[in-house]
């Protein structure tokens, strides 16, 4: 992994301290990408992921933020997981949506129907596995085929994000197994009116505000690893 050491100045040491830069920047992928620095991956000692030791372990800091529903977590990069700041997210889902939201966008024949019955499952105050979303949806056995597929790119258009990351419980109420990601829609825990605020704005100029902010933070970077990253 492309880390730095626990001791070494910038390393990030808490949940605390990740949430902290989420909301400096904006906007953060998990894992590195084209962008030096872009990542929490890049800000956090290689030594402590997956290392059962949660005060320390990015990947439970994960868990904790999308639990705590002050900022967005989902596949928003390039269909890899990320976090988007409350004051961001309004610009990402206007320049991801179009300005869309996804009812207007199914009555405009620009959504496919496997997007619509994942997004029929959804209102404000939805939450569900994703097991539960796979058999709802209609895409258990002989049933639909790709959901995972389907379930990226909604959240790319950043219509669904994860909410929360649970155990599974057997018929005697003990959990099992790896933890399971809760999906909801980002509305959920912004409010539709925060969601949707830079609707009034055209889907460009969100774009330009994204792209100025990752400039502004790490500098001259190539345009077409912007349009990549920023517009999905």
């Amino acid at each position: 992994m492309n880390g730095i050491s626990w001791r070494q100045k910038g390393c990030l040491h808490s949940v605390e301290e990740l949430s902290a830069l989420i909301d400096e920047v904006g906007f953060l992928p998990l894992f590195s990408c084209e962008i030096p620095g872009f990542s929490v991956e890049e800000h956090t000692d290689p030594a402590y992921w997956w290392s059962d030791r949660p005060e320390r372990d990015p990947w439970y800091w994960r868990t904790v933020i999308a639990r705590e529903g002050r900022i967005a977590y989902g596949k928003f990069f390039e269909k890899k997981a990320g976090f988007v700041s409350k004051k961001w997210f309004p610009y990402f889902a206007n320049l991801r949506r179009d300005g869309y939201d996804f009812d207007a966008l199914w009555d405009d024949g620009k959504a496919g129907m496997r997007q619509k019955k994942i997004m029929d499952c959804f209102d404000e105050k939805t939450r569900l596995f994703s097991f539960e979303l796979k058999e709802k949806a209609g895409f258990g056995k002989d049933g639909e085929k790709g959901f995972e597929g389907t379930l990226a790119n909604l959240q790319m258009q950043s219509y669904l994000c994860m909410r929360d990351f649970e155990k599974r419980k057997n018929k005697q109420g003990k959990e099992y197994g790896w933890d399971v990601a809760i999906y909801a829609m980002p509305e959920q825990i912004f409010g539709y009116k925060h969601v949707t605020k830079a609707y009034g704005e055209s889907p460009e100029a969100s774009y330009n505000r994204i792209a100025n902010q990752l400039r502004k933070v790490y500098g001259d970077v190539d345009e077409k690893v912007l349009k990549r990253i920023v517009r999905g």
